[in-house]
């Protein structure tokens, strides 16, 4: 009969022991161990076993992806039993690796199964971990599928662990029986992490990168206290799709609240795209036999060509460390390897490809309890690079977003230290300067940029987005006062200007938010938006009062724009405690003091050489009724 049809009985004179089968393994074999929470730890520890008995194993070579569990193959006392090679280095062997007692390979995470394929990384085993098999005779893999599937039709001998508590997952995730040299029966807990809850750091940079997640977009988000805090900050999302290496608890609850259901993805639409999931027993339950869930090999589901292959791709990604060129380190601690290139490089550059795609890097501003800054001069000695400067697009951190792609040195260096830790600018602002990468009188202010001030405004079908300026904002606010007419330019400066120089525009950015404020209305808001109004005042400390003064760009004029922004940074005044505006007007400018007089409280004007010079106080409230107080 043909082994499909036959399989019940191939089954039955495969299986044996866990030490019948890896007695197959010999020394100075290469062995494949399933990765993440995939590991067929019953397998594994009889594999030990062997190495413990003196003579038994020795030089055995594990090549493995991900390690979540304990990994005592890894440790010092195995060391002529077993070497252990990562291709990405999880917390289970990293003190191994540090030490020189296990290795790193590099390498994305979308070539590895052509690594095996093509014989440059021959394999004489692989230890795999199934489920039972179905009445077809087709296992599936679980929650791991990355590149067991090439590892195993690559390696002379597969030793699977069937496991009735391993999850059915779906999608090119199916073994047959007749592809399995050994079956080792086995029915054990599939290891579980639980996601660690965010801090209230984590939870601030979620805030600031879900803003730029729009509605419909495909996403990938990882694992651990940022990402988690970053699922929990897309509530209020809508119509997102999940194309993704792996994924936790997290999206489950997306999903029940119907923020996730794929229905705007253009790439296998109506799916979850994934090759492992790493969490409780929970999710294992959630994704089992669950036909959302496709779980497919990482030289597909991680290919950058198909990743671009959806439009609005946002891939989230964290970092250890980036310098102010926009370097990102995420793999090391100086020579010190921390965890691999794994699927961010193929993320990054796939969702940069893809039609409205947004590239993410999020990490938090300090380490070592606030000790150092992540943002740094320079990568440390021996750091590796994951994301170069021509692939990074979006920084963020707690204190904000910095848009890097286009940009020239001077201007990343400048968008980097305003969302580094404000205690450390200082010294990023002198190692810049050092450097030339800035202006030598160049200004970042350490106050906190207030991203609650973010809103936008509709005027007559127009919808402009408003938020406080900030020192990046240099060239694109030069360039709006380049395009204001020499009228406009004239009402705005009393004088016929034809130069904003680097000094003038200085000025008018890099505000603190607390004694000088200024605000800018936007079209779109979108880091490379066109400014198309502004908005400033300044504190006089002898009166508590603050000078005023706005402007609109001429095409965008006469539709309530100056009007919104004077009783917005009015708002703005009364939180700072200031008691009132002062404003200088050119008389001719009767549309200025139209504004003024809609400020809803009393103005008081003075005529002296052609100028008006105005002021209200915000507690003379005009009475509508009577026009007067």
């Amino acid at each position: 009969m043909p082994v499909m049809a036959n399989w019940k009985k191939l089954y039955s004179d495969r299986l044996m022991s866990a030490r019948e089968a890896l007695l197959k393994i010999r020394s100075g074999s290469r062995v494949f161990l399933s990765p993440g929470c995939g590991e067929p730890q019953h397998l594994l520890g009889e594999l030990v076993a062997l190495g413990e008995q003196d003579g038994k194993l020795n030089d055995v070579e594990i090549v493995h992806m991900l390690t979540v569990g304990a990994a005592r193959h890894a440790q010092k006392a195995y060391n002529r039993s077993f070497r252990h090679n990562s291709l990405f280095v999880g917390p289970g062997v990293r003190e191994a690796v540090a030490a020189g007692i296990a290795d790193y390979t590099p390498i994305f995470l979308s070539e590895i199964p052509g690594l095996f394929r093509s014989g440059r990384m021959p394999l004489d085993a692989a230890l795999i971990q199934v489920t039972p098999p179905d009445e077809f005779g087709f296992c599936s893999l679980g929650v791991s599928v990355e590149a067991v599937k090439a590892a195993a039709e690559a390696a002379d001998i597969v030793i699977a662990q069937v496991n009735p508590q391993m999850p059915r997952t779906l999608g090119d995730s199916f073994i047959h029986v007749e592809e399995l040299d050994c079956i080792v029966e086995k029915d054990e807990p599939i290891l579980e992490v639980i996601s660690p809850e965010p801090d209230e750091v984590a939870l601030k940079i979620a805030r600031h990168a879900t803003r730029l997640v729009e509605n419909g977009s495909t996403i990938q988000v990882g694992i651990g206290a940022v990402p988690n805090a970053i699922l929990y900050g897309l509530m209020d999302k809508k119509d997102l799709g999940v194309h993704t290496e792996m994924f936790s608890d997290g999206l489950i609850d997306l999903i029940e609240a119907g923020v996730v259901n794929n229905s705007k993805k253009t790439f296998h639409p109506g799916k979850v795209l994934a090759t492992f999931c790493i969490g409780t027993r929970r999710l294992y339950d959630y994704v089992d036999n669950n036909p959302m869930f496709e779980f497919l090999p990482v030289d597909y589901n991680s290919s950058p060509i198909n990743i671009a292959k959806n439009e609005k791709m946002v891939a989230i990604n964290t970092a250890l460390q980036v310098d102010i060129t926009g370097q990102v380190c995420a793999d090391s601690l100086g020579y010190q390897i921390y965890s691999g290139i794994g699927g961010q490089a193929d993320f990054i550059r796939g969702a940069a490809l893809a039609p409205q795609g947004k590239p993410i890097i999020v990490l938090p501003s300090t380490a070592r309890n606030g000790e150092v800054s992540r943002i740094v001069p320079q990568l440390s000695e021996g750091a590796g690079v994951v994301t170069t400067r021509g692939d990074v697009h979006y920084i963020v951190t707690e204190y904000g977003v910095a848009y890097l792609h286009g940009k020239s040195l001077r201007e990343r260096a400048v968008a980097l230290i305003q969302i580094a830790h404000p205690k450390f600018r200082e010294e990023l602002l002198a190692a810049a300067k050092k450097m030339k990468y800035l202006y030598e009188d160049q200004i970042i202010p350490e106050t906190i940029y207030p991203v609650e001030m973010e809103h936008s405004e509709s005027f007559n079908g127009l919808e402009l987005f408003f938020r406080p300026i900030r020192p990046s904002d240099e060239r694109p606010f030069q360039e709006y006062l380049y395009k204001l007419s020499e009228r406009s330019v004239y009402l705005r400066f009393f004088q016929v200007r034809r130069d904003f120089p680097h000094e003038l525009a200085q000025e008018m950015v890099a505000v603190n938010y607390q004694q000088n404020m200024g605000i800018v209305g936007t079209l779109g808001n979108s880091d490379t938006a066109p400014i198309v109004a502004a908005g400033h005042w300044m504190m006089d400390y002898n009166e508590n009062m603050a000078e005023v003064a706005f402007s609109v760009a001429d095409a965008y004029q006469r539709q309530g724009i100056g009007t919104h922004m004077l009783h917005f940074l009015m708002r703005v005044a009364r939180e700072r405690g200031l008691h009132g505006f002062r404003a200088n007007v050119i008389a001719g400018n009767m549309a200025m003091t139209r504004v003024f007089q809609k400020s809803g409280c009393v103005l008081h004007q003075e005529y002296e050489g052609g100028e008006i010079s105005l002021y209200f106080r915000f507690d003379e409230k005009v009475d509508s009724r009577a026009g007067h107080r």
